[in-house]
């Protein structure tokens, strides 16, 4: 897959990385040229360019690109480049980074993204996720689906400890993907019993949220 990535800094020079080392074929685009250091990520491609004008984006050969992330520190770049990307060269699947809560709204196909990461949204899930027990913790939204990656850690007191996750009536439009514990990924088998303490990760539709919450932690929710 060749990727491109508007915004060589800290952040962008880390999924370069993390791509390069899962196979992919990396380009680092910043039109500051103190940004620019190869020697940071050797296995990309970069270029010196701003990402916002047409002309830097027919030199980068987006058209050749499967997925562009628009990664740079400034959300106005993030959402100009993401646009431009869809809208005139049809890459198949944009990302853009959300710098600033505020401006969330404005990630949305409408201004050509795919998929937005929010970085402040992101360390409040991951708080939250650390210290909350009982509770369901939204960690990622699927815009396409209207459904959401939920994580819960399963209360002592939970009517479902001990039960077969086979047998748990789970609400309509929710999937159990895995199972976190002592350190282990499991994938959830019916027959496999939900323990005190266990990490669960679903994809549960926005509306269910509330029904498996209830299910799984009802004396948490007054129920």
């Amino acid at each position: 897959m060749r990727v491109a990535i508007a915004g060589a800094g800290a952040v962008g020079r880390s999924i370069a990385s993390e791509l390069i080392t899962n196979g992919h074929q990396v380009l680092l685009i910043d039109k500051d040229p103190g940004a620019i250091k190869p020697d940071s990520v050797p296995e990309a491609e970069w270029l010196l360019a701003d990402s916002c004008e047409l002309s830097s984006l027919e030199e980068a050969r987006l058209q050749h690109c499967d997925v562009v992330i628009a990664a740079s520190g400034d959300d106005k770049v993030n959402l100009v480049t993401s646009l431009l990307a869809k809208s005139e060269f049809g890459v198949p699947r944009t990302v853009g980074r959300v710098n600033h809560p505020d401006n969330e709204w404005l990630f949305t196909e409408a201004w050509g993204v795919d998929v937005n990461v929010s970085t402040p949204r992101i360390m409040s899930a991951l708080v939250e996720e650390a210290v909350t027990v009982g509770d369901l913790v939204r960690l990622f939204t699927f815009q396409k689906g209207d459904a959401n990656l939920v994580e819960m850690t399963l209360p002592v007191d939970s009517p479902y400890v001990g039960q077969p996750a086979g047998l748990v009536p789970w609400p309509d439009n929710s999937s159990l993907v895995t199972i976190l514990r002592d350190g282990q990924v499991y994938r959830p088998e019916p027959d496999q019993p939900l323990e005190a303490g266990d990490e669960l990760l679903f994809v549960v539709a926005a509306n269910m949220e509330a029904d498996l919450q209830r299910l799984l932690a009802p004396r948490e929710h007054g129920d």
